[in-house]
């Protein structure tokens, strides 16, 4: 009943053992694996922490960074800010959190200063400041904002006015200075801020220290903000190294009108006065384009006495260029002007305040020139040794440095004298554009942004208020004078053109300026820039010109009508009387407003329909305030146009009734002396 077992021979053994390591070794290589398995896991684990930490470290409310770059959401979650890091990568590594501030020390160019901080000023507002401060003298950084997928407002003035911004071709970032686009047509414009806005509610505003640079690249939609000292007219503060620092705020909101408005309190001045209201009543009437050079005691009291031949209101009478015998100087030539108190006091009898062309130039042939030397007024050349010499368009000469008060109270003088003299009403001030400083000059006072040459110049006018006039506009929304948009060339297109007008006057009301002055109707009437004779514009563009012109917060004329016809007349009484009586009272209203809120009196149509993606691209029509939409004919031969009413009840200056809204009137008809506008019914 038991079984023997015999005991095994080492071959038996042998056999045995082989068998039990081969069933061993699926078991090891499982352990192994399985081993490793949980290593990785463990590893894979630890890693995907880490980068769920990392993620979140690297967002700060909406916004997500990364190394190349960063976006934002809006409240949706949808992505409405594009910006890339173009002059060097971020390491992440060196990248902390604490509060509301993300700060980086590293990146692809060794040490920085990178941070973007949080903050919330209201609940339909957020708002992202970001630095970034290199530690070499000779580098720069850049960013790219992309445009792509939105519609972009603001900048600068600009010789091709566009409205939206239309971005053409390839430009390397240049200096974001002003300048007179008239003559330089590539140029950023007289009057400019470093503010943009876009439909999709994201403002940008660029810090006022930054040795701001601007480009663009149409083909990859990016504008370009580059911060530079390098080879640039900018210079750092006294007793700083010039480090470059590219620091701006990005605000996200629930619509662009309310975005703006938010943009507009926070970061832009305001005027503290209203100017005459005569000038919003009445037009301006400037003997420039019609005598240029060429104007004279008897040509001016002809002009005048047409004015009032023709049953024209004035509310002054600007006396352009040249009254004096030499640029720079500060009396009337008395060849061309023999007696010019008898002449003031006719103007006086007739009703005619006089307002005089100014600038900031003294030409080397003025007897003023060897003054402005010897009392150090000029601006200098880099060494502070010697006057700068500049060129404008009337010669060469001495720039007065408006940074020295000596030479603001020099000019300031010499103006109030006039002024006392002859009991002239006030100044037009002309150029004042940083252009046309020297590349390379001195100020008695440094200016590190040769823009602020522009905002020390718009100060000399502020003491004119009442009718004064300003070409040029930095940081100057405060100056209670009338902006007027630079020369106009007497044609249709876009270029310095009739089509430029609406673009231009909605642009720098984003920018702030209120009190616009378009320029006189029909242009400059220069004979190579000129539809129509050498000697008065095409008919039917002054007639469209003056037609928009009545509808803006002030008119001009220069070119007068009488040059054409009695119905060119009649259509004129019209208009000046329409601007009278409708626009003026409705102008002034929303005047007194701008010095609370700031916000435009001429309105885009987004402005009362911000969701609309129709009325973000609109450039021929425009609101003065809420209540009258305007659409001009802009287009030669045309009596007929399309026009856009957006959601609202509008009522048309015929009377015809529009509530099923918003809708598109195709081929409206216009006739020759007619503007279609529309009132808003509430």
């Amino acid at each position: 009943m038991y079984q023997m077992v015999h005991s095994s021979s080492p071959h038996s053994n042998s056999n045995l053992n082989e068998r039990k390591h081969k069933q061993m070794r699926p078991l090891v290589g499982a352990s192994v694996l399985g081993l490793f398995i949980v290593i990785a896991a463990v590893v894979s684990w630890s890693y995907y922490s880490a980068s769920l930490r990392k993620a979140d470290l690297l967002k700060t409310e909406l916004l997500d960074l990364k190394r190349h770059g960063f976006h934002i959401r809006n409240q949706s979650g949808v992505i409405v800010f594009r910006m890339t890091f173009r002059s060097a990568e971020l390491d992440l590594d060196s990248c902390t959190k604490e509060g509301t501030i993300l700060s980086c020390t590293r990146s692809t160019n060794g040490r920085l200063n990178f941070f973007i901080q949080t903050v919330k000023p209201k609940d339909t507002v957020m708002c992202y400041r970001v630095r970034w401060a290199e530690f070499t003298t000779e580098s720069f950084v850049e960013h790219g904002m992309s445009y792509k997928d939105s519609s972009w407002y603001g900048g600068a003035e600009s010789s091709t006015q566009h409205w939206p911004i239309l971005i053409s071709g390839i430009q390397e970032p240049k200096p974001f200075v002003t300048t007179d686009v008239y003559s330089n047509r590539g140029g950023f414009g007289g009057i400019l801020e470093r503010y943009w806005l876009s439909s999709n509610a994201t403002a940008i505003k660029i810090s006022d220290s930054v040795p701001f640079h601007l480009g663009w690249n149409d083909t990859e939609q990016n504008l370009y903000f580059q911060s530079r000292y390098h080879n640039t007219p900018y210079k750092p503060p006294p007793g700083q190294q010039p480090f470059p620092e590219l620091s701006y705020r990005v605000c996200v909101g629930s619509d662009i009108t309310s975005i703006h408005k938010y943009m507009v309190r926070r970061y832009f001045n305001k005027p503290t006065k209203v100017p005459s209201e005569a000038t919003f009543r009445y037009p301006v009437w400037s003997t420039f384009a019609v005598y240029k050079s060429d104007i004279n005691q008897e040509k001016l009291l002809r002009y005048a006495e047409n004015i009032k031949k023709n049953r024209f209101n004035c509310s002054h009478l600007e006396l352009d260029d040249t009254y004096t015998s030499n640029y720079g100087e500060f009396e009337f030539d008395a060849i061309k002007f023999p007696n010019v108190s008898e002449m003031f006091k006719k103007l006086r009898s007739y009703g005619f305040h006089v307002t005089l062309w100014t600038h900031p130039f003294i030409n080397y042939n003025s007897s003023k020139f060897g003054e402005g030397i010897e009392k150090g007024l000029f601006v200098r050349e880099p060494t502070g040794q010697l006057p700068a010499m500049v060129r404008w368009w009337n010669g060469i000469g001495g720039i007065l440095d408006f940074t020295n008060p000596e030479a603001r109270e020099w000019y300031l003088s010499h103006l109030k004298n006039l002024k006392s003299k002859y009991e002239v009403a006030s100044f037009k001030f002309d150029a004042g554009e940083a252009s046309y400083l020297p590349q390379q000059f001195s100020t008695l006072v440094p200016l590190p942004d040769p823009s602020t040459f522009t905002r020390r110049y718009t100060e000399m006018a502020a003491s004119f208020y009442e009718r004064a006039e300003l070409r040029v506009g930095y940081q100057s929304q405060n100056i209670s004078c009338f902006f007027r948009i630079i020369d106009r060339d007497s044609v249709w297109g876009y270029e310095l053109g009739l089509k430029s007008l609406i673009p231009t006057v909605l642009t720098i009301s984003i920018l702030g300026y209120q009190f616009i002055q378009p320029d006189m109707i029909g242009g400059n009437l220069y004979p190579n820039r000129t539809d129509g004779s050498p000697e008065l514009p095409n008919r039917e563009l002054y007639i469209r010109w003056l037609e928009l012109a009545a509808f803006m917060p002030a008119m001009q004329f220069s070119v007068p009508p009488w040059h054409y016809d009695n119905d060119v007349i009649r259509i004129a009484q019209k208009f000046t009387a329409l601007h009278e009586t409708l626009v003026a009272p409705l102008v002034l209203e929303l005047a007194g407003e701008v010095l609370d809120t700031g916000d435009p009196i001429i309105r885009p149509l987004w402005w009362i329909a911000p969701n609309d993606p129709s009325a973000h691209k609109i450039d021929s029509q425009f609101l003065i305030g809420d209540t009258l939409m305007v659409a001009p004919v802009l287009e030669p031969g045309k009596q007929e146009r399309d026009i856009y009413l957006p959601a609202g009840k509008w009522r048309s200056y015929k009377g015809e009734y529009y509530d099923r809204t918003p809708m598109l009137l195709t081929d409206y008809e216009v006739d020759l002396d007619e503007v279609a506008y529309f009132t808003w019914v509430s």
